[in-house]
């Protein structure tokens, strides 16, 4: 049984909402001060030890026991030394920025296939905007979005190996790193229902890269002329037309 394309599928909805949370954490986790903590202690008992927060931009400095930030600094981005943080602060925003570009496409997709019921203009099918046609550039762009988010935060966990067998073990991951790889896991599963989409609505004899029109095929098939003896002569040099002939009897019948 095959799916009807032109309908709204519970695929496309829930891919919609799927890249929603998924910008939502990628936002989150870009602005979260909480990729890495380091934790200083210090034998001295007058002394409270200190937990350093850092973020892309941010660096908090906490006392144990105290809430808020002792030292809080801003310009934490300007100043950063860690690699994988500086790698961060570019991959995020971009993979941001082309999420919510899929988003648009999908709801593009989306109201094109509820709204538009006119078949596109013969001459400017090639470039005629249609569900499948945005639902498969969008998952290519979910895809592109979650290989540019996932890679410097997978980065991030070896990263922080480096450190602690660098200097001493006082670097811990911290909450945003796993927001911002469940985010572009996400991503990587709404591209995945839209290549699912695809392949299911689209036509098997087109090219895998050929959009599906937005309606269904019936409303592109056109009625064959009436046929004719005449008209197939004239499109046949090798068919000839062999008259039929009535049998003697009925010959005799005729002039008796």
């Amino acid at each position: 049984m095959e799916m009807a394309c032109r309908d709204v599928h519970a695929t496309t909805l829930f891919t919609v909402f799927c890249g929603v949370l998924s910008i939502a954490g990628l936002v989150a986790a870009t602005l979260l001060p909480h990729w890495r903590q380091m934790k200083l202690y210090t034998v001295n008992k007058n002394e409270k030890n200190l937990t350093v927060y850092i973020g892309l931009w941010v660096k908090c400095v906490t006392r144990d026991g105290d809430t808020g930030c002792t030292v809080y600094d801003e310009y934490w981005y300007t100043s950063t030394d860690q690699l994988d943080l500086r790698f961060l602060q570019l991959a995020l925003p971009v993979s941001i920025v082309i999420a919510v570009s899929s988003l648009i496409l999908t709801l593009v997709g989306i109201c094109n296939t509820v709204f538009i019921s006119e078949p596109p203009n013969a001459s400017l099918v090639k470039c005629a905007v249609n569900s499948a046609g945005c639902h498969l550039v969008a998952g290519m762009l979910y895809m592109l979005a979650s290989v540019i988010s996932i890679t410097p935060s997978i980065w991030v966990i070896f990263y922080n190996v480096h450190l602690n067998a660098k200097y001493e073990p006082i670097f811990f991951l911290d909450v945003a790193v796993y927001v911002a790889i469940t985010s572009a896991g996400g991503l990587l599963l709404a591209s995945s229902l839209l290549f699912l989409w695809y392949c299911a609505c689209k036509a098997l004899p087109s090219p895998f890269w050929q959009p599906l029109y937005s309606q269904p095929a019936s409303m592109y098939n056109y009625s064959a002329p009436p046929y004719s003896t005449r008209a197939r002569s004239r499109q046949s040099t090798i068919e000839i037309d062999i008259p039929v002939i009535a049998p003697v009897s009925e010959v005799a019948d005729v002039y008796m």
